[in-house]
């Protein structure tokens, strides 16, 4: 589990820096990438079990080793293989002891993870009594069976102790007549042999009971001789026996002293913190209380102050980088705002001292959902630049009707840019400060660095790079203002083209209308009209006369009709233009458009 979890934990890349908080690697493959380079191969020696893998499968292939080499064997490699474990224990239980979140942020999990500490020796020691109690019981036999290996009724052989001969019936005739079991009992009072502190594994059947009866209960026993320092311990005069003993109990005292410290100082760190929180948080409601302010406010404030607690762990930043000298202070802000501020592509064009001068003066800035940094025609007091959160940006243009424009504020963005024009204006004052073309609100919980008006201001004034031709053109690209504007503009273009191609069609349809309508204005311009609508020539003397009584020969036919078309088409279009005059004059209402006003736009060079 602990692996699988290594493989599926993202790692802190040193190279990012982001407001005192590394940047998180959520590669699969470079996380994978990164724990097979670093403590894989410790971590699976940790894991691997290696005693079963002897006993089981190494042990059986190897037919000429003995029982004692065996035991020796499987004791080595446990011994060796809590070397890894170590070296996989102690870095953790240091990260878990200096974390401020998961196991330290209250006194009980502390007090539980020492405890578990406390419970792995106890399984540690219990297991070396146990497999060390039967290494006694062995010895015990192989000292009795030298003992009668010369006999003459039933001689010991010490190969009747290996698991391959128990079925020889030389070994079953042998343990049935002879005594060596007897003697290696701690329950008979004729034994010569001392087992200490190992007798119990025999007195108590602990070598017959079951793998789970067996485990427990020298689980029960190592915590037992632990907590009580080896108080309880008969050891016999036996040199390793003693020196284990002596170590059980420094081991005892150091777990112990260590797990009350360990409480003590959770309790007294926590309990500070949480304490000075409690008084704050009690304060802050006495407060709202006695002001009678409504509930939803209460739990706006209450919402933010929880919050700037998970922030900071209530640690007054401000007042930490106000100690610390100019240098420090200006490198600690450089660290922490340089590649922010960077990433805004306003600032990206600027050289590292300007860069330098407005890192020094940002501020953190911290707020919840449903905020407002701003609002439109309020006065715009600071610059925000958004390390992490949304935020909603929107406008209704001076509150015109059917107007509204909004968007989406992320990492890298920024808002109040109106305070920038501001500044950078040679001939204005602290005491006016522009107002905000949007109202921005918090979509969630957003962490960001403020510029103040009055450091914003000094920074125009004593940089004046600040105030090039290519930095305005910059700031016109990115600001929102000004794409509004643009987006605006644009838009009453096309709305301008629409009408005039509105009039063109218009003037056109007046322009049909008009020969179907009004036949009798055909009839006073002398010229008789078909049926439909065209002009018909009479005859008279043999010619063509028109209803004025003029001849029209074959000679004078085609001017005269040319001459009666287009004084008809001048009459008819200055008609249809009079008539669509007047319908567009009474409708301009309904046309008119909002007008848009440019930003304002420095004369810097004036």
């Amino acid at each position: 589990m602990h692996i699988f979890l290594k493989f599926r934990t993202a790692f802190i890349s040193r190279n990012s820096r982001v407001f005192e908080r590394k940047e998180l690697v959520m590669d699969p493959k470079a996380i994978a990438l990164r724990y097979l380079t670093s403590g894989f191969v410790i971590d699976v020696a940790a894991m691997l079990p290696l005693p079963q893998i002897m006993i089981w499968f190494v042990v059986p292939a190897l037919k000429s080793v003995t029982k004692a080499h065996t035991n020796h064997t499987v004791a080595l490699i446990v011994l060796v293989q809590f070397i890894p474990r170590l070296f996989v224990l102690i870095p953790l239980n240091r990260k878990i002891v200096n974390s401020t979140g998961i196991a330290a942020k209250n006194a009980w999990s502390g007090a539980v993870y020492n405890m578990l500490l406390f419970i792995l020796a106890g399984h540690v020691i219990g297991g070396i009594w146990y497999l060390w109690a039967l290494q006694r019981i062995h010895t015990c036999w192989t000292i009795e069976c030298l003992g009668q290996r010369n006999s003459t009724q039933f001689p010991c052989d010490p190969s009747f102790f290996e698991k391959e001969n128990r079925d020889l019936t030389a070994r079953k005739i042998w343990l049935e007549k002879s005594n060596v079991l007897a003697n290696c009992d701690p329950r008979n009072k004729d034994h010569q042999f001392t087992f200490g502190m190992f007798a119990r594994v025999i007195t108590d059947d602990v070598v017959s009971a079951s793998f789970t009866q067996t485990y427990f209960y020298c689980l029960w026993w190592g915590l037992k001789t632990l907590s009580s320092y080896g108080q309880n311990i008969d050891n016999s005069t036996f040199i390793e026996e003693t020196l284990f003993c002596s170590f059980i109990c420094v081991l005892g005292l150091f777990l112990f002293s260590h797990l009350i410290g360990q409480i003590q100082n959770y309790l007294q760190s926590i309990m500070t913190r949480i304490e000075e929180w409690r008084i704050k948080r009690r304060d802050t409601e006495e407060w709202m209380q006695h002001r009678q302010l409504p509930e939803e406010l209460r739990e706006r404030i209450r919402r933010f102050v929880q919050y700037k607690w998970w922030a900071t762990r209530g640690v007054d930043e401000e007042s930490i980088l106000q100690s610390l000298p100019l240098d420090i202070r200006r490198e600690i802000q450089k660290h922490l705002c340089l590649g922010l501020v960077r990433r805004v592509p306003f600032f990206a064009q600027m050289d590292d001292q300007l860069l330098d001068a407005i890192c020094e003066r940002l501020i953190p800035s911290l707020s919840t959902k449903d905020t407002y940094m701003a609002r439109e025609g309020d006065p715009v007091s600071e610059m925000l630049f958004i390390i992490r959160g949304q935020l909603q940006s929107s406008t209704t243009y001076g509150g015109r009707s059917g107007f509204y424009n909004s968007i989406t504020l992320r990492q890298g963005d920024f808002c109040g840019e109106e305070l920038l024009t501001w500044a950078i204006l040679p001939t204005t004052t602290t005491l006016n400060l522009p107002s905000s073309t949007r109202t921005v609100k918090a979509l969630t919980e957003v962490e960001a660095f403020a510029l103040r008006a009055d450091d914003l201001k000094f920074v125009a004034t004593q940089f004046k790079r600040l105030q090039s031709k290519r930095l305005q053109h910059s700031f016109r690209y990115y600001s929102h203002q000004w794409r509004t504007w643009g987006a605006c503009f644009i838009q009453a273009a096309w709305r301008r083209l629409k009408k005039r191609r509105l009039a063109t069609l218009e003037n056109y349809y007046y322009y049909l209308m008009d020969d179907d309508d009004n036949p009798e204005d055909e009839a006073d311009d002398g010229i008789t009209y078909s049926s439909e609508g065209d002009p018909l020539l009479l005859e008279h003397g043999g010619g063509v006369v028109g209803s004025s009584g003029i001849d029209n020969s074959s000679n004078h036919q085609q001017p005269l009709t040319a001459t009666i078309l287009a004084s008809k088409f001048a009459a008819n279009t200055k008609r249809g233009v009079n008539q669509k005059v007047k319908i567009v004059d009474t409708s301009s209402a309904d046309l008119k458009m909002p007008k848009m006003f440019k930003p304002e736009d420095p004369d810097l060079f004036g």
